[in-house]
């Protein structure tokens, strides 16, 4: 029997929590909207009164995904103290953080197939995340030779790309495989190698 309706103190933000929950335990699209609703504990039909279907359900645990990540990006960089590389390095352990975390919402937003660009609305979020790699890519540029440095957008795409392998292949394995080593220095070793071979200059700057 359920016994909370309408009366449930947010239910929207109820159903958000419901399909994260859900989205951990069975992925972004093993769920329908009648579980994450029997999950919050109300019916179906309350569900459409904020919610068109599933995938903008997803869509908006995603939304808030993206304001989580970029608000950790933003703080582990710290504008680039106490050095634009030890930041960098920081922007990204929070990258790993973030997955650790917020696992529902990781999926949410890079698994799920919900693109980042359905609404004007979550493409201003996803962007955040984007433009704070983008500065600390800037910053560690102008420390890179000009024969040898990259445009900024792929030397961010690069890192990025090179977090969310991480992250897929190693900090969200199953315990004891693949790697003996940690993602965190996976990642940071793999920095280290990708900066070095740009000339970047030592680690005391």
């Amino acid at each position: 029997m359920i016994k909370r309706g309408y009366h449930h103190g947010n239910l929207r933000q109820a159903l958000i929590e419901a399909a994260l929950r859900l989205i951990e335990t069975q992925g972004p699209t093993g769920f329908s909207l009648s579980e994450a609703a029997k999950s919050a504990g109300v019916t179906p039909a309350a569900v459409y009164r904020h919610f068109e279907g599933r995938e903008d359900l997803i869509a908006e645990c995603a939304r808030q995904g993206y304001a989580i990540f970029a608000d950790l990006l933003e703080h582990a960089w710290n504008d680039g103290a106490p050095s634009a590389l030890a930041a960098f390095g920081a922007t990204g352990r929070a990258y790993l953080a973030f997955a650790r975390r917020y696992p529902g919402h990781y999926m949410a937003m890079f698994e799920s197939g919900i693109s980042p660009n359905r609404t004007p609305e979550l493409a201003q979020i996803s962007a955040r995340g984007d433009r704070v790699m983008l500065r600390a890519a800037e910053a560690l540029a102008r420390h890179i030779p000009e024969g040898r440095r990259p445009p900024a957008a792929m030397f961010s795409a690069h890192i990025w790309a090179m977090s969310h392998g991480v992250v897929e292949l190693y900090a969200r394995a199953q315990p004891g495989s693949r790697s003996q080593f940690t993602p965190e220095d996976l990642l940071e070793s793999g920095i280290g190698i990708y900066l070095r071979g740009l000339g970047l200059v030592p680690p005391d700057m």
